[in-house]
């Protein structure tokens, strides 16, 4: 059995990410939040979000190059791809935070609405897979 390295330097690398950001300027690393804010209206925290953002772009770009992994290939309808995002969009509206920021930041801090959403997500995503792979064979 071999160790599933990048899956474990890629958990130390957001959890130190997350400690680093509270740390250092006392925010949650909520991905969804910091990209609405990124893009939405000006505000005086806009340069480290943007920063943060672009540092995601280009952490997966490195990933891809010193690991030499392919890039991942988007085969599927564009209207499919739409729909999704405004599903996922949806979802962390009406969860307050995304994956994220609940099940990386929010249960690190102990926060009751974190620990629900996670186990939310979780049970939905176990339900969406069984459901899936039962009606769709994939």
């Amino acid at each position: 059995m071999t160790l599933p390295i990048w899956p474990i330097i890629g958990g130390i690398l957001i959890g130190s990410s997350a400690v680093l950001l509270m740390w250092l300027i006392g925010r949650t690393a909520g991905i969804s939040s910091i990209v609405w804010n990124a893009i939405s209206t000006p505000n005086s925290d806009r340069i480290w979000q943007v920063l943060f953002v672009f540092g995601l772009a280009i952490g997966a770009f490195l990933f891809h190059e010193l690991s030499g992994r392919p890039f991942p290939q988007i085969n599927n309808d564009p209207k499919l791809a739409i729909a999704a995002g405004l599903l996922v969009g949806f979802g962390v509206r009406l969860g307050s935070g995304c994956t994220s920021g609940h099940g990386v930041c929010g249960i690190g801090r102990l926060a009751p609405r974190s620990l629900v959403a996670t186990s939310v997500f979780m049970v939905v995503a176990i339900l969406t897979v069984k459901i899936v792979r039962n009606t769709m064979g994939a």
